[in-house]
C-alpha cells in the first residue's frame, strides 16, 4: 500500500521519536555502566589503600584520609580522617601535613588547635610547599596560633607567589591594598590581583574591578572595570553579574542602560542572590526599565528578606511606610525597619525614627 505524503510524514515522526528514546537509554545505561565502574574503582581504593596504610604506607594514609573527608564510597567521617592524615603525616607526607593542618585551623574532626595548625603547617613548608607557605602566611597576618607579624606573613606569600601560586599570589594584592605591612599601594594591589585572575581566581576579578571602578590610589577606569566584571559575570559569576548590571544602571563604563541593568540583575537573582533580588525589587518600585509594579517589587524584596538582607528589609518597611503595593501599616513597617536598624542600615534607623516619634506625638495628642 502506498502511502500519501501526510502518512509518510506520521511514520517518520514516529520512526525519528522511537530513535530517541533508543538513543536516550543507550545513553542512560552508558552513564550507569560509568558510575558503576566509577563506584568499583572507588571501592577498589578504598580496599587496597586499607590493606597498604595497615602496613605504614603513608600515601595509602593519605588516600584514606581523603576519602574518610570527602565522603567517597563511604560516610563522611572527620575524625578518622584526621587519624589517617595524622599517620602520613609524621611519617612526613607533605599533603597530609597540610590537611591535618587545616582540620586543626578549623575544628574539623579534632579539637581546634591554632598552634597545632601553625606547627603542622610549618613542617610542610619546610619541605617547600607553596600551598602551606600561603596558610602560614595567612596565619601569621591573622595572627592565629602566633603573634600577628605582616613582615613574616609578606615573606611566606611571596615565597608562593613567586612560584605562581593563586591564593597567594592574590594574598599580595591583598596586603598592599589593605596596606598590612607595607605602605597602600592600589596599582601595585591590581598588578598581584591580575596575576591570580590569570589563574582564574574569582575573588582577584572582582578586586580588580572594584578597585578600576573607585579609582582609590590608581586612574579611575570604568571601562575597564566593566571589563573585568563581565568576564565573571559572563560565566553566571553573580556577584560580578550584579556589578556588571550596576555598571549600566549608573552608566558607568557604558551607556546608561535599565534594560540591560536589569537582565544583569535577574541573572544573578535566578541564582537566590539576595543584593540582586533586592535590586530587581528596586527597579520595579522606580519604574526602572521596567513599567512600575509595586506589587512586583514587594515580592522581589520578600524574597531577598528571606536571607535577611537589611536593603531589602528596609525596602520593605518603607512600602509599608508609604502603602506602596500594600495598605499603609506602621507596625509593619516598624518591624521591618527594626530588623535593618539591627544591621546597620542607616536608612531604616532614620526612618524607624520618624514613625516612632509621629506615633508618640499621637499618643501625646490624645492624652492631652
Amino acid at each position: 500500500m502506498q502511502l500519501t505524503c501526510e502518512q509518510g510524514l506520521i511514520v517518520g515522526f514516529i520512526a525519528f521519536i522511537c530513535f530517541c528514546k533508543e538513543l536516550a537509554m543507550s545513553k542512560m545505561e552508558e552513564l550507569l555502566r560509568q558510575q558503576q565502574e566509577i563506584v568499583a574503582a572507588i571501592a577498589a581504593e578504598y580496599k587496597r589503600s586499607r590493606e597498604a596504610a595497615a602496613q605504614g604506607e603513608s600515601l595509602a594514609q593519605y588516600n584514606l584520609g581523603v576519602i574518610y573527608c570527602k565522603g567517597q564510597g563511604v560516610q563522611q567521617n572527620l575524625t578518622e580522617a584526621s587519624r589517617y592524615f595524622k599517620l602520613a603525616a609524621e611519617q612526613g607526607h607533605v599533603d597530609a601535613q597540610i590537611e591535618l593542618g587545616t582540620l586543626y585551623e578549623h575544628g574539623h574532626g579534632v579539637s581546634k588547635d591554632l598552634v597545632e595548625a601553625v606547627r603542622w603547617y610549618s613542617l610542610a613548608v619546610a619541605q617547600g610547599s607553596a600551598v602551606a607557605h600561603c596558610r602560614l602566611g595567612y596565619m601569621f597576618e591573622s595572627g592565629l596560633g602566633v603573634q600577628q607579624d605582616y613582615p613574616e606573613a609578606i615573606r611566606l606569600y611571596k615565597l608562593a607567589a613567586q612560584r605562581d601560586h593563586a591564593d597567594a599570589q592574590y594574598a599580595m594584592g591583598w596586603v598592599y591594598e589593605n596596606h598590612h605591612g607595607v605602605e597602600q599601594d592600589n596599582a601595585q594591589a591590581v598588578q598581584w590581583y591580575k596575576l591570580a585572575a590569570a589563574h582564574g581566581h574569582v575573588d582577584a576579578h572582582i578586586r580588580i574591578g572594584l578597585l578600576l571602578e573607585s579609582g582609590q590610589g590608581l586612574q579611575q577606569d570604568y571601562a575597564q572595570a566593566l571589563h573585568w566584571f563581565t568576564l565573571l559575570a559572563s560565566k553566571g559569576h553573580a556577584v560580578a553579574q550584579i556589578n556588571v548590571g550596576m555598571m549600566h544602571d549608573r552608566g558607568l563604563g557604558v551607556k546608561e542602560d535599565y534594560l540591560e541593568a536589569m537582565r544583569w540583575y535577574k541573572l544573578a537573582a535566578a541564582q537566590d542572590n539576595a543584593d540582586a533580588q533586592t535590586k530587581v525589587g528596586f527597579m520595579y518600585a522606580n519604574a526602572k526599565g521596567v513599567p512600575l509594579n509595586y506589587t512586583e517589587a514587594m515580592r522581589w524584596y520578600k524574597l531577598a528578606a528571606v536571607h535577611d538582607n537589611a536593603s531589602a528589609l528596609s525596602h520593605l518597611g518603607f512600602m509599608y511606610d508609604h502603602g506602596l503595593g500594600v495598605e499603609m501599616d506602621d507596625t509593619k513597617a516598624l518591624v521591618y525597619y527594626n530588623k535593618a536598624a539591627r544591621k546597620g542600615d542607616p536608612y531604616a534607623t532614620k526612618n524607624r525614627d520618624i514613625i516612632e516619634a509621629r506615633l508618640a506625638a499621637q499618643e501625646a495628642h490624645k492624652a492631652a
